[in-house]
């Protein structure tokens, strides 16, 4: 169960968001394509952005004990709901719908074992959590084009997109990164420590 976790690792979810991205693109669907990858790509940012204050600077909500969205929580309720929706978009409105919720109930669990887990707080899973449902319905809203779009003949363009992504994210230590870019703009010597707030 604990493994869940692990579908939000950015190793797995960014590669998987650029093949699902390719694909809509491939198949036709590019109002679709654009509306969630633009939205997708803001909340990534919006997360490591909210990682990159508190490393810097210390900030968040000590009475609610948050520090940062949830990246894990955002990521999986920002993806898997989509990629399930559009698999069962020609299986009809109900089986598409199914497929969204059951996503966005994936995204509700991981973001619970991450509380259990001790990874974040309840607020910071809660706001991961909130985001990235955010994206999903944001995403699906203009999602009418893909009655006609080709979705078998575009879902090959994505096979390398993926590989292509996996290998790129092998080497991207992006956790690193955000330390080094935290503590360039803070001017910060170390970064603040996870287990402190405010």
């Amino acid at each position: 169960m604990m493994r869940m976790i692990h579908l939000g690792d950015l190793e797995v979810a960014l590669p998987l968001a650029a093949a699902l991205g390719a694909w809509l693109l491939a198949a036709g669907a590019w109002r679709t394509a654009l509306r969630w990858g633009l939205c997708f790509g803001a909340a990534v940012v919006l997360v490591g952005g909210s990682k990159i204050a508190f490393l810097g600077w210390g900030t968040g909500l000590a009475a609610l004990e948050f520090k940062a969205l949830s990246g894990h929580a955002t990521v999986v309720t920002a993806l898997y709901p989509v990629l399930a929706w559009v698999l069962l978009y020609r299986q009809g409105p109900g089986a598409s719908r199914i497929g969204l919720a059951a996503g966005l109930g994936l995204g509700a669990v991981v973001a619970a074992l991450l509380v259990v887990e001790g990874e974040h707080t309840g607020a910071e899973a809660i706001g991961g959590w909130l985001l990235g449902a955010a994206v999903s319905l944001a995403g699906i809203a203009s999602g009418r084009e893909l009655r006609t779009a080709r979705l078998l003949p575009g879902l090959w363009w994505s096979l390398p997109v993926f590989a292509i992504g996996a290998w790129l994210m092998e080497s991207a230590h992006v956790g690193y990164w955000m330390v080094r870019v935290a503590l360039a703009l803070s001017g910060n010597s170390r970064p603040h420590a996870w287990d402190a707030c405010g």
